[in-house]
């Protein structure tokens, strides 16, 4: 091969690879550039559902559409409205949000509408018109579960709530609507009150703050956004037979649904406060799929398709009498009915277990745990 051959050669090449790159830019470029804007992150819920919105990032539905891009602010509402000015900035197309405040975000949301950015809020509200919000009926969620934990008490107690993340819309309905409910009941008394922040380990430590000044003989039920499971283990630990666990409105951590199933139930991995103990519940919860479906609907909404400003799932309600174990956690499990997880899959009992929606076949338990899409 003479020079001007090798010449001309290597210059093909050369072309070839700058047409490969070039595509290879493009491709990337034609991704839609979405942010995941988290704000408090200090409990099971939060990770559950951040990793969902991963997996479905990672699907291989979106993948090759969707570049994401995880922030988290803190609970912190001018740190969350200073990342989503730069988001926005940086070239948005969405924005799938948890939003720390209801309203607070009004203004930088309304903001980013004007600039086409598509804004979408998961299982917290924002008020700001042009926003999209996909949540659970949160006063349902209050009023039902205090419906039941007053229909168990017959009218008559004492009972301890132990509240949300406060300021975010979700604990502001959930506890206006089960105190609505309590104010029925003069017989019914709120005799200790804290705030949990949908954690585990911070419902340990408020309801031993109220166990400071009273005993558990003293109270007839609870009230708890994120604890039950916590609750019944502290009455365990304080020698009360499972037979004598007070009932306990709550949510649908898996700890506190294997607690629920009949005791002496056989359950792989299960070990006590771990374990089948026959514990009067009501299991609720705000799905954690939430942040899934909003950025599947974001993706639908920036590619021109007709999507609702409001989605309301429906509220996953589990009892004694519907509690379902699944035995390996497939998808096909779990629109079979059920509803509660093996330890030995789940090893975490503040993980939450509502993770089913027809509306999101691309995740499943593998996302909730550990952020990979379903086949």
């Amino acid at each position: 091969m003479g020079i001007g051959s090798k010449v001309r050669r290597l210059a093909l090449l050369a072309g070839m690879a700058a047409c490969a790159f070039g595509l290879s830019a493009a491709q990337a470029a034609e991704k839609h550039k979405i942010f995941l804007s988290m704000s408090y992150i200090g409990n099971d819920w939060q990770a559950e559902a951040a990793n969902m919105v991963k997996a479905m990032a990672a699907h291989k539905s979106l993948a090759d559409k969707v570049d994401l891009q995880v922030q988290v602010a803190g609970p912190n509402a001018q740190r969350q409205i200073q990342q989503i000015n730069a988001m926005v900035q940086s070239g948005a197309e969405a924005i799938v949000v948890y939003p720390i405040s209801p309203t607070a975000l009004n203004q930088v949301v309304k903001n980013a509408c004007d600039k086409g950015v598509k804004v979408f809020a998961y299982d917290a509200e924002i008020t700001e018109p042009c926003a999209y919000n996909v949540h659970i009926d949160q006063l349902e969620a209050g009023r039902v579960t205090a419906e039941w934990l007053v229909k168990k008490l017959n009218g008559k107690g004492n009972i301890i709530a132990i509240t949300g993340v406060p300021g975010t819309s979700v604990d502001d309905q959930r506890t206006k609507a089960a105190k609505e409910v309590f104010a029925k009941y003069p017989d019914i008394k709120i005799v200790g009150e804290a705030v949990g922040m949908w954690s585990q380990a911070v419902a340990r430590t408020e309801l031993s703050k109220i166990l400071a000044t009273r005993n558990w003989d003293d109270i007839n039920g609870l009230w708890m956004q994120v604890g039950c499971f916590t609750a019944n283990s502290m009455q365990l630990e304080a020698g009360k037979k499972t037979s004598e666990l007070l009932p306990c409105a709550g949510e649908g951590s898996n700890g506190g649904r294997i607690q629920m199933l009949p005791e002496g139930t056989e359950v792989e991995g299960a070990a006590p406060p771990y374990a089948p103990a026959g514990a009067q519940r009501i299991s609720y919860a705000s799905p954690p799929y939430s942040g899934a479906l909003a950025l599947k609907l974001a993706v639908e909404a920036i590619e021109g398709k007709d999507v609702p400003k409001t989605t309301i799932l429906p509220l996953p309600v589990v009892t004694n009498e519907t509690i379902k174990l699944c035995d390996e956690g497939t998808w096909a499990e779990m629109k079979a009915g059920c509803n509660a997880f093996k330890p030995s899959l789940v090893s975490n009992p503040g993980w939450f277990a509502s993770i089913f929606s027809d509306q999101t076949p691309e995740v499943g338990l593998n996302a909730a745990l550990v952020g990979q899409p379903e086949n």
